[in-house]
């Protein structure tokens, strides 16, 4: 939705005020928790944009031989707190980094379906016809 129709639809509630008070009481605050939403996912997306600017410029730095590649990617993880600081730091991100890459790998993997055992077999019976 955009600003506009937010606009819109508080200016109808508004509007229709007196009426029932409690049902747009709660559409208020729908509206409120939707708009919200978005603004955290447009924040979201900018920082996200943001990493990935600084990740690709990185990588384009390395390809054409820049002494510091990283200079980039430091800059834009400074900028936000995320650079790790201690030994723990460095090995907690290692681990998590593997972690996480374990986990996406098992997702990319189809589910592995075993066939029904003998008792599973005994339990399920086939479906009943009614007489008529």
């Amino acid at each position: 939705m955009t600003r506009s129709e937010f606009d819109d639809i508080r200016a109808h509630i508004a509007a229709d005020e007196g009426d029932s008070d409690g049902l747009l009481l709660l559409a208020r605050t729908l509206l409120d928790d939707l708009e919200q939403a978005r603004l955290r996912e447009a924040t979201l997306r900018a920082r996200y944009l943001e990493l990935l600017t600084a990740a690709r410029a990185t990588i384009a730095s390395d390809a054409v031989g820049d002494a510091n590649p990283l200079t980039f990617l430091r800059h834009e993880l400074g900028r936000n707190g995320q650079l790790p600081t201690a030994e723990e730091d460095i090995t907690r991100i290692l681990a998590d980094a593997r972690t996480a890459a374990e986990l996406l790998a098992q997702l990319s993997e189809p589910p592995v379906r075993s066939r029904p055992s003998a008792r599973m077999r005994r339990c399920v019976r086939p479906p009943r016809r009614l007489a008529g």
